[in-house]
């Protein structure tokens, strides 16, 4: 083997590495978080929407998804962590408030008010609302590096593929 398939073998499996932490975070987050939200968005039920919200609140406490922001570069308010955990908090407590006589017009209507909260509809459907890049706070810079350097190991690649033709 030469110097240079050696070093294409090595890059690949150092890009697969990265693509596969990048891809796990990703479903890590929409399993336990956005996933949860998705459901409590779309619950017929009090209960069940606390249940989702319970879950998707746990998992942002236990990843530290409770203030600052995913921007690396300058804060906006669309990537305010704080803001959104304190929605998802404040939603949940309106729903607790709800009592077993509070009728089910007004049960229904806070479940349609907890939709629009936590969902958005845009030219490509109904999604999700949460900071941009929340999977990866708050190491946004580091996993911003480890995304491009995967861009730049498969540029590395093809170059290396065409110089051994």
């Amino acid at each position: 083997m030469s110097l240079k398939q050696i070093t294409v073998i090595f890059l690949t499996l150092l890009m697969l590495v990265g693509a596969c932490a990048v891809i796990y975070k990703r479903i890590d987050f929409r399993q336990n978080c956005s996933g949860r939200l998705e459901r409590a968005a779309n619950a017929n039920t009090v209960e069940l929407a606390v249940k989702e919200l319970d879950a998707a609140i746990q998992y942002a406490e236990a990843k530290g998804y409770t203030s600052g922001y995913t921007s690396v570069l300058y804060n906006t308010p669309d990537e305010d962590v704080e803001y959104w955990y304190n929605n998802l908090c404040a939603s949940r407590n309106e729903l607790l408030n709800l009592s077993d006589s509070t009728s089910t017009l007004e049960k229904t209507n806070t479940l349609m008010k907890l939709r629009e909260t936590l969902t958005d509809i845009d030219k490509y459907g109904t999604h999700v609302i949460y900071p941009d890049g929340l999977q990866f706070y708050p190491n946004n810079i580091l996993w911003g590096i480890i995304r491009y350097f995967i861009l730049i190991v498969l540029f590395v690649i093809f170059v290396l593929i065409i110089l051994m033709n």
